[in-house]
């Protein structure tokens, strides 16, 4: 994996009073910003370290240059379709602002030596630091100019890191590729990745929120649902604690699903609860064919609990809410290595990069 150093972006801290309200609409407001002077341009070019502390826990990685060419398609492994919708917005905010306002976020097999590595050189004065009362958590990031540390670094990663997965940013490396059209020699054949180790992210589930009963009724497709699942009530909401198993939200009550042994004497034994979901559930009983472009189907992350998913369904009693077991980190790398795409918003990794923090400008 051949990783760049690049002249970062960075917003100027001395006139940001509310780091909550200010990066909350950088992705928005950016040109906007720029133009006020609440950016600067670092003067050399560097690699990056870049460190998140949250729920007593700190995560580290690298922010780095990567190239984007006909090839990066070998070393960056995607695992999730995209949404065609995502992506024109995607597109359109980049040729708006002509810089990537957060790093895509990419994740490879811990390497201890490059741990040893980021541990060794965050131990200095850091380029920034911004606490966020919102998220309760706390971002800081390191220059690495030294040009002998950033060889160290470019050749344990050329070395011991064949292969990265995105972790967060299907659409943005989809953009990239799309506008660099292959050529490194075009403006946008380099953006900027963060490089975390599979031991510093956390992988939680990602939930569906669904207009189910548009020409159907509940009990119709309680009836079909029953068809493909073991149906069991449940008193209280509970996540799904195991593969194969969900829960469904539906008219203030709760059930979890198991499916039944014939869809395993049709489907493989390994097959994603996803992909299971979308086959027999969204297609065949709701009708929705193409996951990637239906109005139909809204995302809720995992961290917003089953909270967030009752919400959403509270607010139309034609929704329906189902939650998933979150895919376990081989299993993401092997289906991955075997270019199997998973539906889109499949997974939700933490923690989250913050938009405006560290910047890349394409022209």
């Amino acid at each position: 994996m051949q990783l760049h150093p690049f002249r970062a972006t960075i917003p100027n801290l001395k006139f940001i009073t509310s780091p909550d309200a200010f990066f909350s609409s950088v992705k928005e407001d950016y040109l906007e910003y720029a133009a006020s002077g609440f950016f600067q341009t670092t003067e050399q070019p560097a690699l990056y370290i870049y460190q998140i502390e949250k729920h007593g826990r700190v995560f580290s990685g690298l922010v780095a240059g990567v190239d984007m060419d006909r090839n990066s398609d070998r070393e960056i492994i995607p695992h999730e379709q995209t949404l065609s919708t995502k992506e024109q917005r995607q597109i359109h905010l980049l040729l708006k602002r002509k810089a990537t306002v957060k790093p895509i976020l990419l994740t490879y097999e811990t390497v201890n030596g490059i741990n040893f590595l980021l541990h060794e050189l965050c131990q200095n004065e850091p380029l920034l630091a911004v606490s966020f009362r919102g998220e309760k958590e706390r971002h800081i990031i390191w220059a690495l100019k030294d040009p002998d540390k950033i060889q160290q670094i470019q050749t344990l990663f050329d070395q011991q890191v064949p292969r990265v997965y995105i972790a967060d940013g299907h659409h943005r490396c989809a953009t990239a590729r799309r506008l660099s059209n292959g050529q490194q020699s075009s403006p946008y054949g380099r953006t900027i990745c963060a490089l975390f180790p599979t031991t510093d992210l956390e992988i939680h589930d990602f939930n569906r929120l669904i207009e189910a009963f548009t020409s159907i009724s509940p009990t119709f497709f309680m009836a079909q649902l029953s068809r493909y699942c073991i149906i069991e009530y449940l008193s209280s909401p509970q996540k799904p604690d195991r593969k194969h198993e969900l829960v469904l939200y539906l008219n203030e009550e709760w059930y979890r699903l198991r499916w039944k042994r014939s869809v395993f004497e049709r489907f493989h034994q390994e097959t994603l609860d996803a992909l299971l979901m979308n086959e027999l559930i969204l297609r065949d009983i709701l009708g929705i064919k193409d996951v990637s472009n239906s109005p139909r189907i809204d995302y809720i992350e995992g961290p917003k609990g089953l909270e967030g998913l009752k919400r959403g369904v509270d607010k139309n009693n034609n929704n329906i809410g189902i939650a998933l077991y979150p895919v376990q980190t081989h299993e993401l790398f092997k289906l991955a290595n075997e270019r199997v795409i998973l539906p889109p918003k499949s997974t939700w990794f933490e923690p989250r990069l913050i938009n405006g923090l560290i910047n890349y400008q394409y022209m």
